[in-house]
């Protein structure tokens, strides 16, 4: 049985075809082009080269990308690709494709595919966080996505940065329209953000391996932050495994540093919860969004 995931994200689009093992057996991909309509042509079209290439028709789809649907009207509200918010985005995605289509935040599939047969295999609750251009979570329990009564589980990136202290006041604005949100701290733009000398997240983290001082400092701050975020997660849920994902889960100074910042700040004697990165790395979306569905016809 094939089925088809569509990661659909800020700068590209991409379609694959998983058989029933997890294996791709096609895998195409396109530029974003931020219009609306021409968004769900490109999924379209996507979706039916990654058929043709798999041999297949009809098979069944699920999406993951930004945001989620409102449960109250089934309008896309907070996703970064603006051009969503608003829209009825699932409902069009099953008009074009002509098939029903299960959509979830991009994050909830990137707990579902690490949870399935990734970095959380095996484990009852997984909570697998997002810290790229953007910040977010998805939390799974035994295998299944956890989306709560409002739609809003796993929107951690949108919390205050916990036990705010110095240059952390006052908290700078966020999109969203708070204040403070740990979007804008954990995230690889808040690296850049804060380090505050135009440099990407990627070059101050070469610079801090490098052993320049003011990136070192700057590097330990952000990995304090996290590991303060993440303490709060564990006090609430306290999770089997916490999965890393995105851009800044590459860099290996938070594996050695997070499990004794969390542990100084968690309500316990002991914390053992293991911290790894995304074993599917950027392909997790794609095979989350395939996940949505069940073997079973």
């Amino acid at each position: 049985m094939i089925r088809i995931g569509v990661d659909f994200g800020g700068t590209k689009i991409e379609a694959a075809a998983l058989d029933a093992d997890g294996r791709f057996r096609a895998r195409v991909r396109a530029p974003s082009p931020r219009q609306y309509e021409a968004g769900l042509e490109t999924v379209r079209e996507l979706v039916a080269e990654a058929e043709r290439q798999a041999g297949v028709r009809g098979a069944t789809v699920g999406v993951g990308g930004p945001g989620s649907a409102s449960p109250a009207n089934g309008l896309m509200r907070n996703a970064n690709s603006t051009e969503l918010n608003g829209r009825p985005f699932p409902q069009d995605l099953a008009r074009v494709l002509e098939r029903p289509v299960r959509y979830a935040n991009d994050a909830n599939c990137l707990a579902l595919s690490e949870a399935t047969d990734g970095a959380g295999a095996g484990a009852r609750t997984v909570f697998a966080v997002i810290i790229g251009t953007g910040c977010g979570a998805g939390l799974t329990v035994d295998g299944r996505i956890v989306e709560g009564h409002n739609g809003l589980t796993g929107e951690w990136g949108h919390m205050p940065l916990p036990w705010p202290e110095g240059e952390e006041y006052p908290a700078p604005a966020c999109w969203c329209g708070q204040s403070g949100c740990m979007e804008l701290w954990v995230s690889g733009t808040g690296l850049a953000r804060a380090h505050g000398d135009r440099r990407s997240a990627e070059a101050i983290v070469a610079a801090a391996q490098a052993g320049d001082p003011a990136a070192v400092a700057s590097l330990d701050r952000y990995v304090d932050r996290l590991g303060r975020g993440l303490a709060v997660i564990c006090n609430v849920l306290d999770p089997d495994v916490i999965v890393l994902g995105g851009g800044m889960s590459n860099v290996g100074e938070l594996y050695e540093g997070l499990p004794g910042l969390i542990a100084g700040r968690v309500f316990s004697d002991v914390f053992e919860t293991p911290i790894r990165r995304a074993e599917h790395g950027d392909s997790s979306g794609v095979r989350g969004a395939a996940w949505l569905w069940p073997l079973e016809p």
